[in-house]
């Protein structure tokens, strides 16, 4: 169905992508560019450019293309829900789980999950039916994953994404115990000159982006591991893994970025030992705060609960609060 608008007065030249955008903020920029791109924002009946300029008194008319259903196969695979409503929902993604399909993946990404848990509630943003995922997960790592439902929530989320305005903590258990009760990384991070699947400390003038990293000891197990609550205030790749092996703690598995089998684990572990608990965020649409936990995974409680068998914990007092939440 189409719309009109009349410009105001006062207006001399304006573009017309930014008329419209400016006028509707209920639709998105991204829905306004295919609608010019399908040639159905005209003037005078006749159909206009993004960059065309207008001016006060004129009349566009618009609609927006036909969403077009998702070519991905909706699979029923048992989520953890940790928080829904009609426009959001928030998932514990398990370890092993791949957020996005791609080259070589099978049908039990997160994506086929959500295709059949939100059946008929999907953000369309882009003009493909689909979830409106806004943030990554890598597959080893598990926890919390906030996922849009309406192309209003998927734009509110991807704002305070792009804002830096929520708070997401992760536990790690790391190699080695640091020195240090607490600490701020902040150090650029890009691709890795000369291994291109994986990302390094990178100066910002060889192509690295700032990256910030805080991190506080909750509970240490010397000499092997320590349990650590790191918060980002920036979501690069593989940020907490690169961040951590720069100071010289690899996380417990993340083979990838040099940590090595150790005999004198009582547990092995079978993937990285990085997990998404906490995620503090304003609800897009009703705006209230919205703190959300994750559950410690089973296997990652397994080995602290082993690691504190083996040697003699040495909790740090302010983060009591956290080393509670992995039960004894």
């Amino acid at each position: 169905m189409s719309e009109t608008y009349t410009l105001p007065a006062g207006i001399r030249h304006l573009r017309a992508d930014k008329a419209l955008a400016l006028s509707h903020p209920e639709h998105s920029r991204t829905a306004f560019r295919r609608a010019f791109d399908a040639g159905l924002v005209r003037r005078g009946g006749q159909a206009i450019s993004s960059d065309t300029n207008v001016q006060s008194g004129d009349v566009l008319e618009f609609e927006f293309p036909a969403t077009r259903p998702t070519e991905l196969k909706a699979v029923k695979i048992p989520l953890e829900v940790v928080f829904e409503d009609r426009h959001l929902l928030a998932v514990n993604k398990p370890a092993g789980m791949i957020v996005h399909p791609g080259a070589g993946t099978g049908e039990d990404t997160l994506v086929h999950a959500l295709l059949a848990h939100c059946a008929g509630s999907l953000s369309g943003i882009g003009g493909v039916e689909r979830p409106g995922i806004v943030h990554r997960l890598d597959r080893e790592t598990s926890g919390l994953i906030i996922v849009a439902k309406t192309d209003a929530a998927h734009r509110g989320l991807a704002e305070q994404f792009a804002e830096r305005s929520l708070q997401k903590e992760y536990l790690a258990l790391v190699s080695g115990v640091p020195a240090l009760l607490s600490g701020s990384i902040r150090k650029a991070i890009g691709r890795n000159p000369a291994q291109r699947h994986k990302m390094a400390v990178v100066d910002e003038e060889s192509g690295g982006k700032d990256a910030h990293t805080d991190w506080e000891i909750v509970e240490r197990f010397p000499p092997l591991a320590t349990l650590l609550r790191c918060t980002i205030h920036t979501g690069r790749t593989h940020q907490i893994r690169v961040h951590l092996k720069s100071m010289g703690h690899v996380l417990l598995g993340d083979a990838v970025y040099g940590w090595k089998a150790d005999p004198r684990l009582p547990v092995p572990p079978e993937r990285v030992m990085l997990h998404a608990e906490h995620l503090v965020l304003r609800h897009p649409i009703t705006g209230r705060t919205l703190d959300l936990r994750a559950p410690v995974p089973p296997d990652f409680r397994r080995l602290v609960t082993s690691l504190r068998k083996l040697s003699a914990p040495l909790p740090v007092r302010r983060a009591k609060t956290a080393a509670r939440k992995i039960a004894r």
